[in-house]
């Protein structure tokens, strides 16, 4: 008896240990399983991620840019009328099609438009039997027909002649010959006509040098080599130089600057291969536009430009801009709702509701902008309406952004779009406390395309000093087309007198001042 009781006693304390083994077993397990679903729910939240960010990759190489909203889905999400209060009096189109009228027709019956002063050429064409016979008949009217045709060869080669004369009485004195004109490019084939025409073509045309090689050569027998013409483009860019300088100047005392910078690769970087440099861009709404070129994208690149300067400089969120103007004095930084609201765009498939709400908000920013510019407010104006409308809906933006950020997720497109808002919150509402500030960057954004439409057909700068090259000729070519001046007509006159002018007269050939000119000259 007492040795079964041990035996039970035994097999008691086995099975307790058994049973804490499975227990332990089970909590093991439990663990596993935790630890499989956390796994589980980030590879999915990750594959969503980067299901997202294909989407994207692929929407920005084969869809539409355009950040939009579709009207029938703002319907849905915010109801008909505060939908319609989006689009409600945009008179550039029909209500119900959200098409502008005037595109009606299709675009092949466009009419042809040929602008005032083009030369025309006048054909008269007789029957035959009136040629034959003119004095039988009389002419009682005319069918006349247009077409706008292209002369083959547009090339000329001009001949100078400067003849020598000698004095017949006195035959000692030196013979006589006209001066020769100053000349942009000495001992040079090249016009300035011929010049100007191939740096329009490279930097408005984005034409790169060797297809105009080709074309020169194939189209009109004429043999000019790309390394001649490079050549040309940096005595031209040396010539613009001291303009440049000044349109540097004049934006350094401004006291308001946009600023962007786009990347650009460069051929013979340090250590063989190419490099990647960078376009920095200075824009001062109504004024100029300023390219400078750096091999670099840090803080040190902005010190060219900004030494000296005092005033508001409005940017995105590249840490370079914080970092410089940490320890200067008198620059302040403000944001720009054009960065924040991609953001949002960008979030549009993962958070729809919360997204189109936001971008619905942004909106109403800029149609109190849009509607400030149609009235042409000066600056007190402009700050007194939007400390009055726009202040309460940037109070409402913020109130939400501070709610949901808690529920999203730190890596989502949301999450980083409210996280980058906040972020930037007291550069973005710097806006409605200086009437001249704009609402945006888009100003700036929109002097790098001439340079981004550039770089898809001659790909790379061919050194590192041909950037600062083309930095020059940008400026003052988008400073031209900022202030409404015909560029090939402004390059023509300016190099035409720049090789015959004194440093103290460049002030007169700053887009500003020529205009200016000619405006007085043809009154």
């Amino acid at each position: 008896m007492q040795e079964e009781l041990v035996a039970l006693r035994e097999q008691n304390r086995e099975l307790h240990a058994e049973v804490k083994r499975l227990r332990h077993t089970i909590e093991s397990l439990q663990a596993d399983h935790v630890a499989l679903e956390a796994s589980h729910e980030e590879l999915r939240a990750e594959n969503q991620m980067l299901r997202r960010q294909n989407a994207f990759l692929r929407k920005q190489l084969f869809g539409k840019k355009s950040e939009k909203l579709d009207r029938n889905q703002l319907e849905l999400l915010l109801g008909l009328e505060e939908a319609a209060f989006v689009i409600e009096s945009d008179d550039r189109g029909d209500e119900t099609t959200g098409r502008r009228s005037g595109r009606s027709r299709r675009r092949g019956e466009r009419k042809v438009r040929v602008p005032e002063g083009t030369p025309t050429e006048e054909v008269i064409i007789d029957p035959d039997e009136v040629k034959a016979n003119p004095e039988v008949y009389q002419c009682i009217g005319e069918e006349v027909s247009q077409e706008l045709d292209v002369v083959p060869n547009p090339y000329v080669l001009r001949v100078t002649r400067r003849r020598k004369y000698k004095n017949k009485a006195d035959k000692s004195r030196p013979p006589l010959v006209a001066p020769v004109a100053p000349r942009l490019i000495e001992n040079s084939l090249a016009s300035v006509g011929l010049v100007v025409d191939i740096a329009l073509k490279k930097y408005v045309e984005h034409l790169p040098l060797y297809r105009q090689e080709q074309i020169l050569k194939q189209r009109y027998g004429i043999g000019l080599s790309r390394k001649t013409m490079c050549d040309w483009i940096r005595i031209v860019a040396e010539w613009l130089k001291p303009i440049y300088n000044h349109i540097r100047s004049d934006l350094r005392q401004s006291g308001y600057l946009q600023a962007d910078e786009s990347p650009v690769r460069y051929l013979y970087a340090e250590g063989g291969g190419s490099g990647q440099g960078y376009l920095w861009v200075y824009h001062h709404p109504g004024g100029d536009v300023l390219y400078e070129w750096h091999k670099g994208r840090g803080a040190d690149c902005l010190r060219e430009m900004l030494e000296g300067f005092a005033g508001t400089v409005q940017c995105d969120g590249y840490g370079a801009y914080t970092s410089y103007a940490k320890n200067k004095e008198g620059i302040d930084l403000a944001g720009c709702w054009a960065h924040a609201r991609r953001g949002f765009f960008e979030a549009l498939e993962e958070n729809p509701v919360l997204s189109k709400w936001m971008l619905y908000q942004i909106g109403l920013l800029y149609r109190i902008e849009a509607k400030l510019r149609e009235k042409g407010c000066p600056a007190p104006e402009r700050e007194a309406i939007r400390r009055s409308q726009s202040a309460m809906i940037l109070a409402r933006i913020k109130t939400a952004l501070r709610l949901k950020q808690p529920q999203q997720l730190p890596k989502s497109a949301m999450g980083k779009a409210i996280a980058y808002t906040l972020g930037q919150w007291e550069r973005l509402v710097k806006f409605r406390e200086d009437g001249r500030l704009q609402i945006d960057n888009n100003l700036v954004e929109n002097a790098i395309r001439p340079t981004a439409l550039g770089k898809k057909n001659w790909l790379f700068f061919g050194a590192p000093n041909a950037g600062e090259r083309s930095a020059i000729i940008y400026t003052i070519l988008e400073s031209c087309k900022r202030r409404g001046i015909d560029q090939a007509a402004y390059l023509r006159d300016v190099l035409s007198r720049l090789p015959s002018m004194k440093i103290t007269e460049i002030t007169a050939l700053k887009p500003q001042n020529w205009a200016a000119q000619q405006k007085k000259a043809a009154a």
